[in-house]
């Protein structure tokens, strides 16, 4: 495996990011089916990386995404210009009145408690994002000359919203391998949003392509699975006990069939309940694996973790951190995001520092 290199070229942006944005609705402690209010955050899987290096560590991060120009867009463009997320890369759609050609996508997502799994429920047919074409966005000025970025990140979530996405995910990838970006790619299977299409079979033959672009892959046992068809040897259905010796098997298997991978990384959650989990990390660069064991956590919200985990790895790296420094910084940053509610971190860096140094949630005041 080769090492991760950041280009030196001067750059606009420290990470970009490629994906949908919906709009929240949270039940709070209730549950989807019989509430009566919500609250409205904002969140997507690629997004929340953007913002979690923007809102956490400091970085200057775009998202390039597409709403329907009405109030319901214009409510998730102020939820990210809060985030200080540069949205100069949106995409805005002429409203046809009522979403028959398109609108925004909407995302009810209940937390769950103890013996009640979390649970979510998207209504996102038809966005803005799912229609993007080849050519609707100019790769070439991005990642060239004339902005720049260090990073770029999108992921299978963008590649699942329709036939053309993975079609606009390749042709950034290529923009951004040109011009020395490094590229992140996470493969966040949702069966919802791939069995009308074809399922587990054609959610391979899109990713098995995608990643032969990518730098960095990060993921869960499941995702390399369902989108690679990469098992996880030797563990239970409701993964209990994790075999470490496993986990650094399929990072192995993963790195010698995509031999463009620098680094291959995967968060160890095991949930006791809802509301606790054992949570780690594991990966592999440079051929040699750095594990973080699991810690137990308690959980509020566990919507987003894995993605404050990528934004925590890709901080590190960005920063000129170890790796192992990198890794236990993205498993920090992912606890401390699952102890808020919505999809998206209110983590300082100060206090993921302190969580990887063990330090305690004694009250600082």
């Amino acid at each position: 495996m080769q090492p991760i290199v950041l280009t030196t070229e001067a750059y606009r942006w420290d990470s970009v990011s490629l994906g949908e944005v919906m709009l929240r609705l949270d039940p709070g402690e209730g549950r989807i089916h019989n509430a009566r209010q919500f609250t409205a955050w904002e969140g997507g899987g690629e997004y929340n990386v953007a913002r979690g290096l923007r809102r956490c560590f400091g970085l200057r991060t775009a998202i390039a995404t597409a709403f329907a120009e009405n109030p319901v867009g214009r409510l998730v463009e102020d939820f990210i210009l809060q985030g200080g997320v540069d949205t100069s890369l949106i995409h805005w759609i002429k409203y046809d009145g009522v979403g028959r050609t398109v609108r925004n996508g909407l995302n009810f997502t209940e937390r769950g408690y103890g013996v009640r799994a979390a649970v979510g429920c998207s209504d996102r047919g038809q966005t803005a994002i799912s229609q993007v074409k080849s050519g609707d966005f100019d790769w070439e000025a991005i990642f060239g000359p004339q902005n720049g970025s260090r990073w770029f990140h999108t992921g299978g979530i963008f590649a699942a919203l329709s036939e053309t996405t993975p079609v606009v995910a390749a042709e950034s990838m290529d923009a951004a391998r040109k011009f020395g970006t490094v590229i992140s790619y996470d493969l966040n299977y949702r069966d919802s949003l791939w069995k009308a299409i074809g399922g587990k079979a054609k959610a391979q033959a899109v990713n098995r392509e995608l990643v032969r672009k990518v730098d960095l892959l990060l993921g869960n046992e499941e995702d390399f699975s369902a989108m690679l068809g990469v098992e996880l040897e030797g563990v239970t259905e409701d993964f209990d006990e994790l075999l470490i010796a496993s986990y650094e098997k399929m990072l192995r298997d993963v790195a010698a069939a995509y031999p463009n991978l620098k680094m291959i990384a995967t968060t160890l959650r095991t949930a006791h309940t809802a509301s606790r989990n054992a949570w780690g990390a594991i990966a592999l660069y440079q051929n040699e694996i750095v594990h973080v064991p699991q810690r137990e956590v308690d959980i509020l919200d566990r919507v987003g973790g894995g993605d404050s985990f990528a934004s925590g790895l890709i901080y590190g790296i960005l920063a000129g951190k170890p790796v192992e420094w990198a890794v236990r910084c993205g498993v920090a940053h992912g606890a401390l995001a699952m102890t808020t509610p919505g999809d998206t971190s209110m983590a300082t860096i100060a206090e993921v520092e302190r969580v990887m140094k063990g330090g305690s949630a004694r009250i600082a005041r």
